[in-house]
């Protein structure tokens, strides 16, 4: 095997990853109250995958999606978005909002939808404040929208949609900025089972054929087979499981 070979994938292999944590740690307080609440967060997660984040109330998962997400400061360690290095032992980014803006795409357990705007304004919201011009932006929009299966709903209020389809108009306004990696804390927490099932296929398909990198926080263990890897906080450090079988496409 050449080393021309193993230089080209090499390359190949670094370029595909989206998401790179190193010794990541977190630590409230100070002096006698100080807390420790993550202690060595090491992983990476490649384009296109889907993983879950689960853990005990209180471990330690939405402290760490934020410290992703470039929206807590760790404590040290090293955070790697998709090719950049945006934490080394400080920030290492100028404009780490302009860096979610670009890179990242945010869905919660309420969808947090503007009451006041309809349907296309509260999705087109982030690209046109990241300067993306009207004829660019609608289709887009719309497209996303029919792909989620709410595109007959464009101008519709939120107040006018079930729950299950504020949360896909909520994952359409996370991708509207084309994101390479979303962070979704406990996005099927307030549905019932079958909308939370369905919810969990959409984000694997999204993963799949938008090769959009999703950290998923959740509680609900049977959500755990639609993922590829398996995310969870054991004595303050994280532990992958690799779901090498019985993955439901």
């Amino acid at each position: 095997m050449s080393d021309e070979f193993l230089m080209k994938n090499g390359e190949k292999q670094m370029n595909n990853i989206a998401i790179k944590v190193e010794n990541l740690v977190k630590k409230f307080g100070k002096g006698e109250n100080e807390v420790t609440v993550i202690n060595g967060a090491d992983f990476t997660l490649k384009k296109g995958e889907f993983a879950a984040l689960v853990a005990p109330s209180g471990a330690g998962k939405t402290t760490l999606l934020m410290m992703i997400g470039c929206v807590l400061e760790p404590t040290s360690g090293r955070i790697e978005i998709g090719g950049e290095v945006v934490y080394d032992n400080k920030w290492t980014v100028k404009d780490d909002r302009a860096l979610r803006r670009k890179k990242l795409g945010f869905i919660f357990q309420a969808h947090y939808l503007i009451p006041f705007l309809n349907v296309e304004e509260n999705v087109s919201l982030l690209p046109y404040e990241n300067g993306e011009p009207e004829k660019v932006v609608k289709p887009r929009v719309k497209g996303l929208l029919d792909y989620l299966g709410v595109g007959d709903k464009l101008k519709n209020m939120p107040s006018e949609l079930s729950g299950g389809q504020n949360q896909r108009v909520a994952i359409a306004r996370a991708l509207a900025n084309n994101p390479s990696i979303i962070l979704a804390d406990e996005p099927t927490a307030a549905l019932d089972t079958k909308r939370s099932v369905d919810v969990v296929k959409l984000l694997r398909k999204i993963a799949k054929e938008k090769e959009v990198t999703i950290i998923m926080v959740t509680h609900d263990d049977r959500l755990l087979p639609y993922c590829d890897k398996v995310l969870t906080i054991v004595d303050k450090k994280v532990e992958v499981k690799e779901q090498l079988e019985g993955v439901i496409i």
